[in-house]
């Protein structure tokens, strides 16, 4: 275990906001271990960019990890060689250039579909009744597996991501994951001679293609639905709910003193959807003034960097006109999230822009406390609104 100061949460509060915890070990212990979490944090935004680029020290590589264990060996569980080749094999489904030509078309029909279901109603639940809906349909096309309902795509995606960031081992939680990891094999049993016969520019399509090992196919799908479905769930919920909670800042996009992509970009630094990415030490290493053993477990704590008072002036606040360029919300180093084009495709050029236009007047239905929650993935639970 690491020689770093003890810090201790509460599991409850943290999970409910983590920030003044986060903001309190920046100030007093930048590098401390959490007991209820067995792990060492690191949340300082310099210190993780360098640690996270210093890959022989903190792994990616775990093969004890949660990850791995539930989901299988994928290319974010893998460091140096062995990620880049994986990486490259995914690039030609994820590209900017495929996501610009192949995928922005098809994420707008998604949008302009359900949005104008949705439209008559004059009210709605926005996560489930768009954002969810919207992500999904939009990450069927992009894994291939169109054979999904969204709602499986979904609940799936879910029952992974609380799976792997299950550090207190509840056993339902684990079960559930496991359901989950079944599912989408079935989905890809299923999908395997369409895409074989008739191949295309989707993940399974591309992975078979370039002849990946079927079950690092497998890990590598699922690592896409983890991610590839909760980030741009939670940012396009979260920045509605963010922009209507902050209308001199909405009227900003409108005057054109904003884009949407930088409201995408502020929001992420904001509320980092993606709080926390692990690493398992490697050998015995001495780091601003901490002694880390082998096998320790780090969590580099990206949604504290992002609200790092040495970068970011009053981090607390949500302004689109702020300068995230020292943000990490899609990592900072050779783990640089794969899927980032496509995330800022769906959020910040279709939906955002889409759901403005689309839903007159829109505004938070007062009567429904709007709930917040998690800090390894972090979102708006619920959003009731309303419009004209």
């Amino acid at each position: 275990m690491s020689d770093a100061p003890r810090y201790e949460i509460d599991v409850q509060r943290f999970w409910a906001d983590p920030y003044p915890d986060l903001a309190r070990m920046r100030a007093e212990a930048p590098i401390a271990f959490v007991p209820q979490l067995g792990a060492t944090l690191i949340t300082r935004r310099d210190d993780i960019f360098v640690c996270e680029k210093n890959i022989a020290v903190f792994s990616s590589h775990q093969p004890q990890g949660l990850m791995n264990r539930l989901m299988g060996h994928n290319m974010m569980r893998k460091d140096g060689e062995a990620h880049l080749a994986e990486r490259r094999q995914a690039f030609p489904a994820l590209s900017p250039k495929t996501v610009r030509n192949a995928w922005t078309a098809k994420f707008q029909a998604h949008c302009d579909r359900i949005l104008e279901e949705l439209a008559p109603a004059g009210e709605a639940e926005l996560v489930k009744a768009f954002a969810l809906r919207f992500s999904a349909e939009c990450l069927k096309d992009i894994t291939g597996l169109t054979n999904m309902r969204f709602e499986d795509m979904d609940a799936w995606s879910q029952g992974m991501i609380d799976g792997i960031a299950n550090y207190v081992g509840d056993p339902e939680v684990e079960r559930r994951c496991h359901a989950a990891t079944a599912g989408i094999d079935a989905a890809i049993d299923d999908m395997l001679p369409v895409v074989t016969n008739t191949p295309n520019q989707s993940l399974l399509s591309v992975l078979l293609q370039a002849g990946m090992p079927m079950e690092s196919v497998r890990a590598n799908v699922k690592l896409a639905i983890s991610g590839g479905q909760n980030e741009p769930r939670d940012a396009i919920a979260g920045a509605v709910w963010a922009l209507l909670c902050h209308p001199a800042q909405l009227r900003k996009v409108y005057t054109g003193e904003a884009s949407w992509l930088q409201v995408f970009e502020e929001f992420a630094r904001w509320i980092a959807p993606i709080g926390m990415s692990p690493r398992r030490v490697a050998k015995r290493h001495a780091f601003a003034g901490v002694t880390f053993e082998p096998e320790d477990r780090v969590f580099l704590m990206f949604g504290s960097a992002n609200r790092d008072e040495a970068h970011f002036d009053a981090p607390e606040r949500f302004d689109v006109s702020r300068d995230t360029s020292k943000s990490v919300s899609f990592g900072a180093g050779p783990h640089f999230c794969a899927g980032a084009a496509a995330s800022r495709a769906m959020v910040a050029d279709v939906a955002l822009p889409a759901v403005f236009a689309r839903l007159k007047n829109l505004r938070v239905d007062e009567g429904e406390a709007i709930r917040i929650g998690g800090w390894a993935f972090r979102g708006v639970l619920n959003l009731p609104v309303a419009w004209n």
